[in-house]
């Protein structure tokens, strides 16, 4: 049976530990891993229980990546699966990271919606239709894309989409100001209804000023 003959931190930003069994470099774990599994100097291990710590290792990494790339900002399931097919990591990995993610309250694809919704009602207001196809390429279920959308008053999101766009549109004369209030709120996803009808009440207020 081998044993841990040291156990010697890395130099590398990850600080990752080194194992030397009878002497010589068997491989390196994660901080995380290494507190964990509590390996220590003297501990023996044979080639199944190496090969083991070398897994769970993985998994720590896998983890690793997945919640610093939610440091940035929410994402769904789908998206931090890309991501980790990207750094490498293998499928049967991925997956059991996700549910462990999911878990420990890191992922959830309803709040993940929902905050995806309300932030581009508060920044950048869109129609439904828009906002189902930016949650679709999102990778999300069909029916929590319809609970997330219906949140969305179609009416109210294309007039302060327009309150954004109309005072740079204020020295057009009446036509100019529709077609071009028309094309950008279209370009929102809005229909021809709702374009009309926001397009008149702005230009009213418009005048107003």
């Amino acid at each position: 049976m081998s044993k841990i003959t040291e156990l010697k931190k890395g130099r590398s930003r990850a600080k990752r530990i080194n194992v030397y069994v009878d002497d010589q470099f068997a491989l390196s774990l994660t901080p995380e891993t290494a507190k964990k599994t509590k390996i220590s100097v003297g501990q023996e291990l044979g080639q199944a229980a190496l090969k083991e710590l070398a897994e769970k290792d993985l998994r720590q990494q896998c983890f690793n990546a997945a919640v610093r790339f939610l440091g940035y900002r929410p994402r769904s399931e789908s998206e931090i699966k890309q991501r980790l097919i990207k750094h490498g990591f293998d499928a049967a990995i991925i997956e059991k990271t996700l549910t462990h993610l999911q878990e420990s309250g890191f992922t959830d694809d309803d709040a993940f919606a929902r905050f995806w919704v309300e932030n581009r009602e508060i920044f950048s207001p869109r129609s439904r239709r828009l906002a189902k196809m930016e949650l679709k390429r999102k990778g999300l279920e069909p029916e929590i894309i319809e609970k997330a959308v219906n949140m969305i008053d179609e009416k109210d999101a294309a007039y302060r989409a327009a309150q954004k766009r109309a005072p740079r549109l204020a020295a057009l004369d009446y036509n100019d100001f529709r077609r071009r209030l028309g094309q950008y709120l279209g370009r929102r996803g809005f229909g021809y209804g709702i374009i009309k009808e926001i397009t008149e009440k702005a230009w009213k207020e418009m005048r107003k000023k």
